[in-house]
Parts: structure tokens; sequence; C-alpha cells
């Protein structure tokens, strides 16, 4: 998965179904999922998924709320229609984005 910046974000989320995993490199649970981030994108080609590292771009965090990670945010043509937070597995990702399909 492709890591962004706050420069990317608006270009990268303005249109489609995209996934933004915030994440750090210190988080175990981040690194948990992932594997399941990057198993979807293979899976779901219709959707971009993207990380964004808190710790490099703490202005992106703080303009969407970051506190605790993993925290997911799903976007659709721009706008912030779901959240997941901490890790959830395949199952609680899906949850989140089936009804974007």
């Amino acid at each position: 998965m492709k890591i962004i910046n706050s420069t990317q974000f608006d270009e990268v989320t303005s249109e489609g179904i995209v996934v933004v995993d915030f994440f750090a490199n210190w988080c175990g649970p981040c690194k948990m999922l992932a594997p399941v981030l990057e198993e979807m994108a293979d899976e779901y080609k219709q959707v971009k998924f993207v990380k964004v590292d808190v710790d490099q771009d703490v202005d992106l965090a703080r303009r969407y709320g970051i506190q605790s990670i993993p925290n997911v945010i799903f976007f659709k043509d721009g706008k912030a229609v779901d959240q997941l937070v901490g890790f959830a597995g395949k199952d609680g990702v899906l949850e989140k984005l089936n009804p974007l399909l």
C-alpha cells in the first residue's frame, strides 16, 4: 500500500472509494492490520487503499481527529463517511467497506 502525505491526500481521496489507514511504525496492532489491508487491496481493485504515517504527518492526523491507532477512515468522493478505530480484522473492515461498494 502506498504511503501518502498531506500534499497528496486531498487529490487521492477526492474520487471514488478510498480506505485510509492512519498508522505508526511502532504500533503493534497497526502491524497486524497491515497484511489484512494489503490482501484487501489485491481483492478490491476498485477501491484505493493508502496509508498515512501519523508520526510523519501530524497535521493530517489532527485534521481527522486521530487520537488512537490503527484508525481507518473510509472516504467516498472526497468525504469521510465511516471510521474504524483499533484492530478489527478483515470482517471488521468489510463491515464498513461493503455498504460503500
